[in-house]
């Protein structure tokens, strides 16, 4: 099968390659530095399945997936990621992903993931499975003040996701790494007076005030990590 791998990390996506590639039926076909690559060269290459890394600069894992998905339905995906918190989880799997692993697994998940994968199940970390199916439960109808702390904390996982839109959240992330509004809209193929359009109304929707306000919010809810 075919393997793509997207990690922004090189030695981390040499030292995946080198593993995987000692297996009979996996090829490593193609590598990628952030999620725009990831795109491009999933295009070109078609793999079976891509290594994601949620984390990635200029357009994170989450993003890359969901537009993964719109544009080669077939391939799947697997997210890789430090993060454990449901709502990195949740959303990598309403983006599509077929998997999710965290980075400090043995490499053996991986391998097992991929195969998973491939034959259309779900796979995820044990930490990461008991989150969602933890998640799960506490969404089950129910009554009284249960179903009031579940209807409360419903409404408190309303997050970047949810506010704003595929482009927002674009601008959004080049904005916390640092882009300039020319270079953001060079990058996204639009004008300036555009950028500033996005700019303005997702500092409204989130009520941030300041490109360091928005920095720190982009890095909680996993869209960059800066790293």
């Amino acid at each position: 099968m075919k393997v793509l791998l997207a990690d922004d990390h090189r030695i981390v996506r040499e030292g995946l390659k080198s593993l995987l590639e000692g297996q009979d039926d996996m090829e490593v076909v193609a590598e990628a530095g952030d999620g725009r690559q990831a795109l491009e060269l999933a295009a070109e290459h078609e793999p079976d399945v891509v290594v994601m890394d949620v984390g990635m600069p200029q357009l994170n894992g989450i993003e890359a997936t969901r537009r993964l998905m719109n544009e080669q339905p077939d391939t799947k995906v697997v997210a890789l990621s430090m993060h454990s918190d449901r709502r990195y989880v949740a959303e990598a799997l309403k983006a599509g992903a077929a998997g999710y692993l965290l980075k400090d697994g043995a490499f053996e998940e991986l391998v097992s993931a991929i195969r998973a994968v491939v034959a259309n199940k779900v796979s995820l970390s044990p930490r990461v499975a008991g989150v969602v199916v933890d998640d799960y439960v506490r969404r089950l109808p129910g009554d009284g003040a249960a179903a009031g702390a579940a209807s409360a904390a419903g409404r408190e996982e309303s997050n970047a996701f949810h506010k704003l839109t595929v482009r927002e959240r674009e601008v959004l992330q080049l904005m916390a790494e640092g882009f300039a509004t020319k270079e953001v809209a060079s990058r996204l193929h639009v004008s300036v007076k555009t950028v500033e359009t996005h700019r303005r109304q997702l500092m409204e929707k989130l009520q941030l005030y300041s490109v360091a306000e928005v920095t720190k919010y982009a890095i909680r809810e996993g869209l960059t990590s800066l790293e």
